[in-house]
């Protein structure tokens, strides 16, 4: 078949003249001939399709870059693609929900109440880190203090996980700091923003970083309130009157097909895509992390950690150490124990933190 002109191209691929010059640009789609004297641009009826499947992806609102990546892939594997960036798309958007309800009751006067609790609190910690048994390099970092409690792990099987890592939780030691309870998620959002950052400007400098990126979970406490931050699959939990619950939700393949009831929790472990992470920190894409706001109680007792722990261990078996552990530093240790001996087949960090009432003054005592 004859080509087509820009013009009669645009309009049977229903694309802009602006768009096919952009596309060109980006190598997404260049014309099959280009006159070298008058410059007008022909394309191959052929291309048609190619188009078209630009177009409909910028409609589900992929970005252009990562449509550049899969231009010339297989059609199987375009749609294998497509099918990751959407289960991507939604897990943000169910992250969005989340934080858009807790905004919404906030600002009408329900739920989380922002006003500062009178009880005074503080805050014991421990963090505990080992290499596992099966592994050369310890890719975790951690950071732990009366207000930031954060875990990050480098991503297994891609380069200088142990380098992102360390990045991060650097990025991040700013928010050990007085934080108005009001401003807990923009500092967190800025600084997790910040970290990203860190990452491309230090892959850019140097080519053999390219691939690192990292899980994050951190806590920031200002009085009664508590921010988290969470992207990945390390973890955070809460133990509150002798229950357990996990307070982030995991990015990844396995997790989102148990969402979507495609998969059993008994059939997680097994799973061959079971460590697959929809969602982290690396050093080419720009993913959002969930945020939190939440309020603390005297007693509650968290944990940070990550994934070494709860792959090889259920929730029942770190429940039981929680609540058995005399302090945070036992119960750091016995944790890491716990995953040594269900094999330690990954490096396992767990940063465990108590809310106490704060000591009475022997001035208040003499009051009394």
């Amino acid at each position: 078949m004859a080509s087509m002109t820009s013009g009669e191209f645009a309009r049977a691929s229903r694309l802009s003249p602006k768009a096919l010059r952009l596309y060109d640009e980006l190598g997404l789609l260049s014309p099959a001939e280009v006159d070298p004297v008058t410059g007008y641009r022909r394309y191959a009826p052929a291309q048609l399709e190619q188009a078209r499947l630009v177009a409909w992806l910028r409609r589900l609102g992929m970005p252009l870059a990562r449509i550049q990546s899969v231009t010339g892939m297989p059609r199987a594997a375009v749609a294998a693609d497509l099918a990751e960036y959407w289960r991507q798309v939604e897990a943000e958007m169910s992250a969005r929900r989340d934080l858009a309800a807790f905004l919404i009751g906030y600002l009408s006067g329900r739920g989380t109440s922002m006003s500062a609790n009178n009880e005074q609190l503080v805050i014991r910690y421990s963090v505990r880190s080992d290499v596992g048994l099966q592994r050369d390099v310890n890719e975790d970092s951690a950071y732990a203090s009366t207000r930031l409690l954060a875990v990050a792990d480098g991503m297994g099987g891609h380069a200088a996980g142990e380098v992102a890592s360390t990045a991060v939780i650097d990025a991040l030691r700013p928010l050990d700091t007085e934080i108005p309870a009001g401003e807990l998620l923009d500092a967190l959002d800025h600084a997790v923003r910040t970290a990203g950052s860190k990452l491309r400007h230090m892959a850019a400098s140097d080519p053999s970083l390219a691939g690192m990126g990292t899980t994050l979970t951190a806590l920031v406490v200002s009085g009664s309130h508590l921010g988290l931050v969470h992207i990945g699959d390390s973890r955070a939990y809460l133990l509150r009157d002798g229950e357990l619950y996990q307070i982030t939700h995991d990015h990844t393949m396995v997790q989102s097909l148990l969402d979507d009831g495609k998969i059993t929790p008994a059939e997680v472990a097994s799973h061959p895509q079971r460590s697959l992470i929809l969602r982290a920190l690396v050093a080419n894409r720009d993913y959002d992390a969930d945020l939190q706001l939440r309020e603390i109680q005297a007693r509650d007792r968290y944990l940070v950690c990550s994934d070494g722990l709860h792959e090889v261990a259920d929730a029942d078996a770190i429940a039981a150490v929680l609540r058995l552990a005399a302090d945070p530093d036992r119960a750091a240790k016995d944790l890491i124990a716990l995953a040594i001996a269900g094999g330690g087949p990954d490096n396992v960090t767990c940063v465990v933190a108590d809310v106490e009432p704060a000591p009475v003054s022997a001035t208040a005592i003499d009051r009394d």
